[in-house]
């Protein structure tokens, strides 16, 4: 639908376009396409479940978009960090619960993606204590809770806010 003839001080946002000199609305219906992680995509999700070998969990967002059904991830040993791999516990990485960035590596089988923190900017983000407190990094490997000041170890991740957001839903 045209709105508007542009003008000099008019310009197009969203939910509108150009062409032709007017400005129109663009009409987009309710059902939209859910966004499918990629290779190299960074990703948000929330450990499921972490065994001496991997973790899995749900992927919850790809980039900044919120997905409306979460995709299955697993993280393998190999994967969690870039040196000293054969160090990796896994225990020690993820517990569940935890809120993680990781870059989508593989896409894997039928089952999940493979996921990887291999990276400084990667790894957890988001933790709670035993105490049920939001813990604060206090390193690349730990993790504070402010309530108890105990220290649980994570793969923690090196956050830069202006290149990643989170949702917690």
């Amino acid at each position: 639908q045209r709105i508007c003839r542009l003008e000099d001080h008019i310009t197009t946002g969203s939910g509108t376009y150009q062409r032709n000199g007017f400005s129109f609305v663009e009409v987009k219906t309710d059902i939209e396409q859910n966004v499918v992680p990629s290779v190299d995509a960074i990703v948000t999700a929330r450990v499921t479940n972490v065994n001496p070998r991997y973790c899995r969990c749900l992927i919850i967002s790809v980039g900044k978009v919120s997905l409306k059904e979460p995709f299955r991830g697993m993280i393998r040993k190999e994967d969690v960090r870039a040196t000293e791999k054969d160090k990796v516990e896994m225990y020690k990485s993820f517990r569940p619960g935890d809120i993680l960035v990781a870059r989508v590596i593989s896409l894997g089988d039928a089952q999940s993606y493979v996921l990887s923190t291999a990276e400084n900017e990667l790894g957890v983000v988001i933790a709670t204590s035993e105490a049920g407190a939001s813990m604060v990094p206090i390193s690349w490997c730990k993790m504070k809770c402010p309530k108890t000041l105990a220290e649980e170890f994570r793969k923690v991740a090196k956050v830069q806010p202006d290149f990643i957001q989170y949702s917690v839903t």
